[in-house]
């Protein structure tokens, strides 16, 4: 039991982190399970999951749009917001309706229900901003390096040999 100890200890840096703590992936997944936490207690009196308060969000800066623009600003594909969509319509925050010059085009827009929830969906950032612990600076820092971490400047894939491409 003794060398299996060891053997554990022997594998961690210099700061005391081990092979999975020195991983940025683990890092992002831990901060991001963190975040999702910290919003739920806001979000339940509202009748919000963490994805439906984010497409509130987008709604509430520019609404209507379709269901296509409203996926693409929150980087989630068809089988993802469109489900979503339709249990914040279930819920009666926002209306779904075929575009009349476009029918193959669905427009997203809040209901007077989800408009009236905007100052208790807006004043969430406040309560996280506190809960977080960070300065003004810091919580802008932080956003400017995730944000380009999500979309860096250049298409990394691009710039990979072809052998490289097929990763996931």
């Amino acid at each position: 039991m003794q060398s299996h100890t060891k053997e554990i200890q022997s594998k961690k840096d210099q700061s005391g982190r081990d092979e999975l703590g020195r991983q940025l992936s683990f890092a992002l997944y831990g901060a991001a399970n963190r975040m999702i936490r910290l919003h739920k207690p806001f979000l339940e009196p509202l009748g919000l999951t963490f994805p439906q308060y984010l497409a509130m969000l987008a709604l509430l800066d520019k609404a209507p749009q379709t269901v296509g623009a409203l996926g693409a600003r929150l980087d989630m594909d068809a089988g993802t917001i469109t489900p979503l969509v339709k249990r914040l319509e279930a819920a009666g925050m926002v209306t779904r309706v075929r575009d009349r010059t476009d029918e193959r085009r669905v427009l997203v827009d809040l209901t007077a229900q989800g408009r009236a929830l905007k100052p208790k969906i807006r004043g969430v950032n406040a309560q996280i901003k506190a809960a977080c612990q960070l300065t003004s600076e810091g919580i802008d820092d932080l956003r400017q390096t995730l944000e380009n971490l999500a979309h860096p400047a250049g298409d990394w894939q691009a710039a990979q040999p072809a052998s490289r491409k097929e990763l996931p």
